[in-house]
């Protein structure tokens, strides 16, 4: 049997028979790059949610996947002038014309005050809590002896403590209750590092180890504490902060070839936030193409 060239199958020029066989073979593998519509989870209508961040990228896309669940979702985000409450402001007119309802304050996750204060409000106003998610988060990326106090501080403070504090914040309600769900966005940059990136990685590994024990402290109150560590995500700030030499490479260390979408993030999450996930506890999840293979 041979193809229109006239060549049997697997043979093209020089290659052996099983090179023109896996030749062929990865000729036929199509990337999907679109992403697949986020899943639905029965179990999650009903609930309440704190999505920190929730204005943009990630958290939200997370705001707006829970919402489609049927969750009652807060966000809050960090007032840096018109365009950040404008962003903030169009997320908040998605959720409305959804079937939930909806809360938004700006509030400083550094602010351990003012974070509580903002739990309080979320937790009266939406009718009780059940899930968080600790997605709000910088980057200041310079080389480890060129940083500043200022750097590392602004780094460290918004997405570590940011995460401790309203994870301390939400967890007196979620004991009560003896049920809850928390997810932390961490990142494959709190896996593997790489050069000028001392303070978020170090700020996302923390989020890593905060997360088990988290875990380990709040299990026996029945609450589930998982961590997702996305890779190179196609988010507003992803484009404009990175190098496209950067993405390019980012690509090819890939296995799947491609970055990701924040719709490939949100799956996860929501699956962590499902009953589905009712046994799994102090996990972290790479969401990363396979970057770090």
């Amino acid at each position: 049997m041979s193809d229109s060239s006239g060549r049997a199958p697997g043979v093209a020029g020089g290659q052996t028979g099983v090179e023109g066989a896996v030749e062929e073979l990865l000729s036929e593998v199509s990337t999907e790059t679109r992403p697949a519509p986020v899943s639905e989870h029965p179990s999650l209508r009903g609930r309440v949610a704190i999505v920190t961040g929730g204005s943009s990228g990630i958290g939200r896309a997370t705001a707006i996947g829970l919402a489609r669940n049927g969750v009652r979702v807060a966000f809050n985000y960090f007032d840096a002038g018109a365009a950040s409450r404008r962003a903030a402001a169009e997320v908040e007119r998605i959720l409305s014309e959804g079937e939930v309802d909806g809360f938004v304050r700006a509030c400083d996750s550094r602010d351990s005050s003012g974070v509580n204060a903002f739990v309080a409000e979320a937790h009266d106003r939406l009718g009780g809590l059940h899930i968080l998610v600790n997605n709000a988060g910088v980057g200041s990326d310079r080389a480890l002896w060129r940083m500043t106090d200022e750097e590392w501080n602004y780094v460290i403070d918004t997405n570590l403590t940011g995460t401790f504090h309203f994870t301390r914040a939400v967890a007196p309600y979620l004991r009560a209750q003896e049920y809850g769900k928390i997810v932390n966005i961490s990142s494959v940059h709190g896996l593997s590092s790489e050069f000028g990136l001392a303070n978020y990685c170090s700020s996302k590994a923390g989020i890593i180890g905060l997360t088990r024990s988290t875990a380990l402290e709040l299990g026996p109150s029945n609450v589930n504490v998982n961590a997702v560590a996305p890779g190179y995500i196609r988010t507003t700030r992803l484009t404009e902060r990175v190098p496209a030499e950067l993405l390019d490479r980012a690509r090819e260390r890939s296995a799947l070839g491609r970055l990701g979408d924040p719709q490939d993030v949100v799956s996860v999450i929501l699956f962590l936030c499902s009953e589905v996930a009712r046994h799994i506890t102090g996990a972290v999840i790479p969401v990363d193409g396979g970057y770090l293979i």
